[in-house]
C-alpha cells in the first residue's frame, strides 16, 4: 500500500508527483486518481499500462524524514530523489501540513512533577478525551498518526492521535489543546476507568501524579 508521500521517476533525477493542485481535483472528484498511489501518478504523467514499469517508485515521510524506496525499475536516481524530497516545501502538497520535531514525552522532556497548571489542562482533557479518536483520525489521516506512533511507540490512543493533531493546521470538532499541551510538557495522560483514577505518566513514561478530577 502506498504511504504518503508517494513520488516516481524516470531514473534521471526528474520527480513525478501530486501537488496540492492535483490532490485538490483528486479529493472533489474531478479526477479519478489515488492521492498516494505510484500507478495513479504513473498514469497522470503519461506513463500508462506497462510504462508504469519503467518508473522508480519512491515514498517518503517528511515528518521523520525517511525516505525509502518501493520499486527500482531503471537507471538508481534514489540519491537525487532523496536530495529534492528533504528541500521539498510540502505546505505545496499538503498546506495544512505542519512539519516539526516530533516530541517523545518520556524522553526529550523528562517531566518528574506536576504543576497545578498540568492538573488544569489534565481537567479539561478528561472532558472530551473519550470522544478525539475517531473525529482526529478522520481529519489527520492514517499517515501523520503513524508516523508519531511509530516514533513514540505510545498506548495511549487519545493522547497520540490529539498530538498528531497538532501537525495539521484545520479546525477540529474538539478541544485538542490541552492534552497538546500537557504532551510537549513531557506528560500524556492516562485513565483507569474501573477506578476511575487519572494518572500522569511522565520521565521514562512513570507515573508522577494520579488522582481524580
Amino acid at each position: 500500500m502506498c504511504k504518503f508521500f508517494s513520488l516516481v521517476s524516470d531514473g534521471k533525477g526528474n520527480p513525478m508527483y501530486f501537488d496540492y493542485k492535483i490532490r485538490k481535483k483528486i479529493l472533489s472528484g474531478k479526477l479519478n486518481y489515488e492521492l498516494d498511489s505510484h500507478t495513479s501518478i504513473a498514469d497522470y504523467f503519461g506513463y500508462k499500462g506497462e510504462k508504469e514499469d519503467k518508473l522508480n517508485k519512491y515514498e517518503y515521510n517528511p515528518l521523520i524524514k525517511v525516505f525509502d524506496i518501493d520499486q527500482l525499475n531503471t537507471t538508481d536516481d534514489s540519491e537525487d530523489i532523496n536530495k529534492f524530497c528533504n528541500k521539498l516545501d510540502f505546505k505545496l502538497i499538503v498546506p495544512e501540513l505542519i512539519i516539526k520535531p516530533i516530541i517523545h514525552p518520556f524522553k526529550d522532556i523528562q517531566t518528574t512533577e506536576v504543576t497545578k497548571d498540568d492538573l488544569a489542562l489534565l481537567k479539561k482533557w478528561a472532558s472530551v478525551r473519550d470522544s478525539v479518536g475517531a473525529s482526529v483520525r478522520d481529519s489527520v489521516g492514517a499517515s501523520v498518526g503513524a508516523s508519531v506512533r511509530d516514533s513514540i511507540g505510545a498506548s495511549v490512543w487519545a493522547s497520540v492521535w490529539a498530538y498528531a493533531g497538532s501537525f495539521i493546521d484545520i479546525k477540529y470538532k474538539y478541544n485538542l489543546k490541552p492534552a497538546q499541551e500537557l504532551w510537549e510538557r513531557g506528560l500524556v495522560p492516562a485513565y483507569n476507568s474501573k477506578d476511575k483514577i487519572w494518572y500522569l505518566c511522565g520521565k521514562d513514561g512513570k507515573i508522577v501524579w494520579q488522582g481524580a478530577i
